[in-house]
């Protein structure tokens, strides 16, 4: 994941999808090229043609905010591809590289404070799960666990959430909507590198998933950035069957690089139901280990 072909490959992507309608430009005819010529974004951002070739090219050291602005203006750029452009440029050039980490940083060396952990157990109504930007899931509560149920079960997803969706067959009955699940893990992953391009376990994650799934392949070659904020699912669960749920995926500033994602049900819909008659079902599987037979 260097740098520099990562600029180069998302800016000509964003490119591609601007068409010149779109940009308040005519059409033309004999376009060779999908989108927008580079002649049109640098005339449309105020800037040489030659400057920003030399940015699509994938140098970005030293180019400053408003430069940024004009491109991700022109290119029209929604939140998650705006960030992600500025933290290329940050990447690029260098300025914050005291605060981007370049150890691994492996589940096991997160320092989760106890009271993350008595604030998710406190969560009863849907599941609550502490995540990292590589999709690890480093925290839960007792409902995600019995939600998640073929994703712990499976020792080989190491409790991720990238390799459940693409390394094991379990995810295409839990995601009704494989397809879009898919999209947005690795939106969420592709982020992930541009806010933090030294993390190792991250492209070890990519490296593998890109050789052994195509379907990963082609979701990573697009470029596409995504945040997690809030929004509604589908899920087919083993157990309860058809869940629709809402989600809000809050960033930890006591942990910074961490978020926490909670499902809730609509109050009075099946999927209330559903959750309330999967905790039950969780509630006396954790009871069960407790129960010892009598030795009398």
């Amino acid at each position: 994941m260097d740098n520099r072909e990562e600029v180069r490959e998302f800016l000509t992507s964003r490119r591609a999808k601007i068409s010149p309608e779109q940009a308040g430009l005519p059409a033309g005819s004999r376009r060779r090229v999908p989108g927008l010529r580079r002649s049109e974004v640098a005339a449309l951002a105020d800037m040489s043609v030659e400057y920003y070739a030399k940015l699509e090219r994938g140098n970005l050291a030293g180019v400053s905010p408003t430069v940024l602005e004009a491109v991700a203006r022109v290119l029209q750029l929604d939140d998650a591809e705006r960030a992600h452009l500025l933290n290329l440029a940050h990447a690029a050039d260098g300025t914050d590289i005291l605060t981007r980490p370049r150890r691994r940083h492996t589940q096991g060396r997160h320092q989760l404070h106890r009271s993350l952990q008595w604030t998710l157990d406190a969560i009863t109504a849907g599941p609550a799960v502490v995540c990292n930007g590589r999709l690890d899931i480093l925290a839960s509560n007792p409902l995600a666990r019995a939600f998640y149920t073929d994703l712990f079960a499976n020792a080989a997803n190491q409790r991720n959430l990238a390799r459940f969706q693409f390394l094991d067959p379990a995810s295409r009955r839990f995601y009704p909507d494989w397809d879009l699940f898919a999209d947005m893990a690795v939106a969420m992953l592709h982020a992930q590198a541009g806010r933090n391009p030294y993390d190792r376990d991250l492209h070890d994650l990519v490296g593998e998933l890109s050789t052994r799934v195509e379907e990963f392949r082609t979701r990573w070659g697009a470029r596409n950035v995504r945040r997690h904020g809030t929004g509604t699912k589908r899920f087919r669960h083993p157990s309860v069957g058809e869940l629709t749920l809402a989600y809000e995926s809050l960033d930890l500033a006591s942990q910074p690089g961490l978020h926490m994602t909670v499902y809730t049900a609509e109050p009075g819909s099946p999927s209330e139901e559903g959750l309330r008659l999967l905790a039950s079902l969780a509630a006396t599987e954790e009871s069960t280990p407790a129960t010892q037979p009598s030795t009398s």
